[in-house]
């Protein structure tokens, strides 16, 4: 077996470890508190509820757990049986060697690859999410929405991958750092493009009707500076009963979309509170930030890919024939299927970045209501209404949670507060 070969499946093997002790820790701790409510949530958390959340919480740990395993060893079987250079030297004479071909060739092989994971994917919606009441989606409707995933692929992946490949052929060397600044602006675009044209093929996105609540959202818009054109409505309950809010876009093109469920859950106040937030994000230059970061990662993979485009060492480690480098399909197929060995690591990063955002965003929402009250009996709504885990483990929450948990949240606005 090569060296690579061996190097990847150890760093599998560690990954996949220290996943599940994290998963195991803080299914552990869940247990432990599971008897009696905490007392910093007595006041909003009756026993039923709070039972319900830790039952939810341990279903999907246990879930968690088996489905790390199964991945783990769906992808030492790819890997080790030879199975990407199988699907490669298949697909090839049936669809060709040109560059739109072999673009077709790789969606087709990731696609194929994600196939043992939709029983998974069924049975978190199915069974996990609809046995805990939150899951409102059809089996049609669920087939029509991979079907729909597929077609988008194909629409937005095909060129795209067409154009980084013909930049290999085209520039040679220094192929990588055009690619970088395609993929890059491409990324922007789809900030843009992906809440306007994308997500209306799934979710219905009408504007908030007239009434006092929209008459309140927009004056906090105007107070703050935001200068909002629209607010939106996403019919989020056609799918799930889990209630949300979220920024998306920059610029003239930014959109603040609330779900059907989140208006239905709170109240004017709770809501005016939560879209407090959102603006804060983007008045806080969030966004910028997370995009610069999100260019930093993607100039680093490119980094990566145009290093590797030049070894064949790397694809013959992996059983591939050395002729397979003519076109870096197979490089750019192990980069996807492998940048997640390495990625994992540094998610503690990305998500103690995340909460200082949502710590920020939620200081200029106390300023801007002039109270930490409505936000925090908005967000006692949103955990206790989408069961969230309100005692997670301090280490599963450090390294995986892109948001403080609620008493960190509650702390840090009564401390400001005082």
């Amino acid at each position: 077996m090569h060296f690579i070969l061996i190097t990847v499946l150890a760093l599998l093997f560690i990954k996949t470890i220290v996943s599940l002790v994290l998963e195991w820790i803080n299914l552990r701790h869940v247990r432990n508190n599971a008897g009696t409510i905490p007392d910093s949530f007595r006041d909003f958390m009756d026993v039923d509820t709070y039972a319900k959340s830790t039952a939810y919480t341990e279903a999907r740990a246990r879930f968690g757990i088996i489905s790390e395993v199964f991945d783990a060893l769906v992808l030492v079987m790819v890997l080790v049986l030879g199975i990407l250079p199988w699907l490669y030297e298949g697909l090839t004479p049936l669809l060709g060697s040109g560059i739109w071909s072999q673009s077709l060739v790789l969606i087709a092989i990731m696609l194929i690859l994600g196939l043992p994971g939709l029983p998974f994917d069924w049975w978190s919606t199915f069974r996990i999410e609809a046995n805990f009441g939150f899951n409102k989606s059809s089996l049609k409707l669920w087939i029509t929405d991979k079907i729909k995933g597929i077609c988008i692929g194909l629409v937005i992946g095909l060129p795209l991958l067409a154009l980084l490949l013909w930049l290999v052929e085209a520039l040679g060397a220094n192929w990588w750092l055009w690619g970088f600044g395609a993929f890059f602006l491409f990324q922007l675009i789809m900030v843009v493009a992906y809440p306007m044209y994308i997500m209306p093929l799934f979710n219905k996105l009408e504007p908030l009707e007239a009434g006092e609540l929209k008459t309140r959202l927009f004056d906090l818009a105007d107070r703050t500076g935001f200068r909002a054109q629209t607010i939106l409505v996403m019919d989020g309950s056609k799918r799930s009963g889990h209630s949300n809010a979220f920024f998306a876009g920059f610029g003239r093109f930014r959109r603040i979309v609330l779900f059907d469920t989140l208006i239905e859950q709170m109240n004017t106040s709770e809501i005016e509170a939560v879209l407090a937030h959102e603006i804060g994000h983007y008045k806080l230059g969030h966004i910028p930030k997370m995009i610069f970061l999100s260019a930093f990662s993607t100039f680093i993979m490119f980094a990566v890919l145009g290093w590797l485009s030049h070894s064949e060492r790397f694809v013959t480690a992996f059983n591939f024939e050395p002729t397979s480098m003519e076109s870096l399909v197979p490089v750019f197929l192990l980069v996807a299927l492998l940048s997640g060995l390495v990625s994992f690591w540094f998610g503690p990063l990305s998500s103690r970045l995340s909460r200082k955002h949502e710590y920020e965003a939620d200081a200029f929402a106390r300023g801007a209501m002039q109270s930490p009250d409505s936000l925090i009996a908005a967000l006692r709504k949103l955990h206790k209404e989408n069961l969230s885990n309100l005692t997670p483990h301090p280490i599963y929450s450090a390294f995986y949670y892109s948001h403080p948990t609620l008493p960190e949240r509650e702390s840090a606005l009564r401390h400001a507060e005082n």
